[in-house]
């Protein structure tokens, strides 16, 4: 059984920095897309960051390309999203994803951790 359980969220202030994880189980995970996305109250869910587990190729939105990234840790198993120059638009809950490389679909999903940024 596949679980993604994501864990660092918290408060933290304007310009600060926090860092996610993703511990990812219950497969091998070396030919998926794994993505953090995230979904701010009142909005709809939206993708912030992924990478292929097999190239390490990443993709990111344009909101958060320079302050963000996404690496992960083949030995833990383990999906990291370091954040830095957090600003209150960045304010969500925060969910780690996987899906197969060519799959359209996220399989799998976590139960998602709070990141409030404040002014």
């Amino acid at each position: 059984q596949v679980q993604l359980v994501e864990s660092g969220g918290g408060l933290v202030q304007a310009g600060g920095s926090l860092r996610l994880s993703c511990a990812a189980s219950g497969s091998t995970f070396s030919r998926y897309f794994m993505a953090w996305f995230r979904q701010a109250p009142g909005k709809e869910r939206e993708f912030v960051a992924g990478f292929y587990w097999r190239s390490g190729i990443t993709a990111y939105a344009d909101s958060v390309k320079g302050r963000f990234t996404v690496s992960g840790d083949n030995a833990e198993n383990t999906v990291y999203l370091q954040m830095n120059s957090l600003k209150p638009e960045d304010t969500a809950v925060y969910y780690c994803a996987a899906r197969l490389e060519h799959a359209l679909n996220y399989n799998y999903w976590g139960q998602g951790t709070q990141v409030t940024v404040s002014s």
